[in-house]
This record gives structure tokens, C-alpha cells and sequence, in this order.
């Protein structure tokens, strides 16, 4: 086909692959009588793997190098952008699941400005600390609980972390049995989220201390001094 033909139904302008051939990426193989580019299958397929490395990051120069080796072949390169669409698709349904979220909270409830922005900051959080696999299992953990479940776990937060706060400003020592009664039941929803993985558990363990955003979580608001209070009346028992 003709280098018009080639840029309608391909999507690649004219001028581009003008380029293409200025630079020696991409070369028509034969010529009509009167002198115009002529492309074949060849080319076509090198267009593709041309387009699908640019799509995967690779300036021109990188493909260039890229296709004159022989370990980049047509069907590599398909491998590996197919490989990457697969990812996005999984980024894709990851974004869907986020929103349904949200989507359910504003039909529930009036969303402000700051809640769609803490939102944003917590799910950025967890994907800092937490691996892929780790993520899986917390939303098959929260799929298990379902909504009625996970909307129970908040406000059993919420009341533990009310009552903790009561102990706190009233001085009450840590290893109190009523604050180490209150310690029981905190570790015991840390286990009802991390369903007892340890794996689990030290990111959780390590977000809560390197991010002060964890204080918005769910709403709830900590006291600066709460988490180092409950972890005391913890140090002292078998929890």
C-alpha cells in the first residue's frame, strides 16, 4: 500500500513515517513507477513492533537498536506489549474497585473536598507499604466481610479508639487492666484486618510509623500519643 493508505489506516501520519524513513527505522522495500513509498507486510510488521515499543517507554533510537538485534522478534515484542496491557487492565480494575468504593460512600453520605483528598493520599499509602499479593488478600478479606462487615470493623475502631483517648487524658497508667483490656481488643482487630499474617502485619506496622496520614484513616481521628500509649499497655502482657 501507498504511504497514505498506510497513515489512514494506521493512524500514523504521514509526516511520522516520512521520519521513520528519514532516520532508517522504518524504509518502504519498493517503489511505484512514479517514484511513491510502496509497504508491504515487512514493513507493516515492524510498524507495529515500532508502535508497541514506543507504548512500552522506548525512545526511537532504543527501538532502532532493539529491532536491528535478534532477540527482539515480531512475536517478543507482541509478548511484551501484550504483557503490559495485561498490567494496565489489572491497574484498570484496581481504579474501578477504588471507585466503587467512593461511589457507595457519596450515596451514603456527603463526601467533602478533604475526604476525596484523604482518599487519594490512603490509597497511595497502602500501595506504598503493602505488596500486590498483599493487597489481593486484604480485599478478599473485605469482599468476605462485605459491606455490613467492614462498616461493623470501623465503628469497633471508632469506640476503641474513643475509649483509649478517655484513658489517655484521664493519666490513666498503660498497664492498667482496663487499658490492657482495651490493648486485648485493639490487637485483636489488627488480626480480624491482617487475618493473621505476619507479612501483613509488619506493613501495617511499618505505614502506621512512617505515615502520619494513617491519623485519617476510616475518619478516625489518633491522638498524637495513642499508638505509642497502647503499644506500652501491649509490651507488658502476652499480646
Amino acid at each position: 500500500m501507498k504511504i497514505g493508505e498506510l497513515a489512514r489506516r494506521t493512524g500514523v501520519s504521514i509526516r511520522t513515517l516520512h521520519y521513520y524513513d528519514e532516520i532508517g527505522l522504518l524504509s518502504a522495500s519498493q517503489h511505484s513507477t512514479a517514484g511513491h513509498r510502496i509497504y508491504g507486510v515487512r514493513e507493516v510488521t515492524r510498524l507495529q513492533q515500532i508502535r508497541s515499543l514506543q507504548q512500552l517507554g522506548f525512545g526511537l533510537k532504543e527501538i532502532q537498536n532493539m529491532l536491528a538485534s535478534k532477540t527482539h522478534s515480531p512475536l517478543h515484542v507482541v509478548e511484551m506489549h501484550l504483557a503490559r496491557a495485561k498490567e494496565h487492565v489489572a491497574e484498570q480494575q484496581k481504579l474501578c474497585d477504588r471507585l466503587e468504593s467512593l461511589a457507595h460512600s457519596m450515596r451514603t453520605r456527603k463526601v467533602s473536598v478533604d475526604q476525596l483528598i484523604e482518599t487519594i493520599e490512603v490509597m497511595n499509602m497502602f500501595e506504598k507499604y503493602y505488596t500486590k499479593e498483599q493487597l489481593a488478600e486484604l480485599k478478599q478479606r473485605a469482599d468476605a466481610l462485605g459491606e455490613k462487615g467492614m462498616r461493623q470493623g470501623e465503628q469497633d475502631w471508632a469506640a476503641l479508639i474513643e475509649e483509649v483517648r478517655v484513658e489517655m487524658e484521664k493519666g490513666t497508667d498503660p498497664m492498667a487492666p482496663q487499658v490492657v483490656a482495651l490493648a486485648r481488643r485493639w490487637r485483636a482487630l489488627i488480626e480480624a484486618f491482617t487475618g493473621g499474617n505476619p507479612e501483613i502485619e509488619k506493613s501495617l506496622k511499618t505505614m502506621y510509623q512512617n505515615e502520619p496520614v494513617h491519623e485519617k484513616i476510616q475518619g478516625m481521628p489518633f491522638h498524637p500519643g495513642m499508638m505509642a500509649y497502647i503499644q506500652k499497655a501491649m509490651s507488658g502482657t502476652s499480646l
